[in-house]
């Protein structure tokens, strides 16, 4: 995932890197999990305690909805390239949407720490 979001800045240093792994590590997982319950209930159910810690996390750092946006891109292209033979629009939109239900559960956590 880190090979398709815009991070050719050789000021970008090791530690990024190794958070960089981390994260898309973390969003990946999260987005599967999305995507089972999509499948199963027909809705993305995130744990109130995970989804503040998210929330807050995102907000922490300064996450903006631009970010969003490239990690989504970034993710798709990542599941297209690991399975090209199974790569199809259906699967495309499927994933999209796991990945936006996930994200806008995220956002509308998104504010300090209380």
């Amino acid at each position: 995932m880190v090979d398709h979001m815009p991070c050719d800045d050789p000021r970008i240093n090791s530690q990024v890197s190794r958070e960089m792994n981390y994260y898309k590590e973390k969003a990946l997982s999260e987005t599967c999990e999305a995507a089972v319950q999509l499948r199963k209930a027909g809705k993305v159910v995130v744990k109130d305690s995970n989804l503040k810690d998210l929330g807050s996390t995102h907000f922490k750092y300064g996450v903006a909805n631009e970010h969003f946006e490239v990690t989504k891109y970034a993710l798709l292209e990542t599941i297209k390239e690991a399975i090209p033979e199974m790569w199809s629009q259906e699967m495309k939109m499927a994933w999209g949407e796991a990945y936006d239900q996930l994200a806008a559960a995220i956002k509308a956590e998104m504010r300090q720490p209380s």
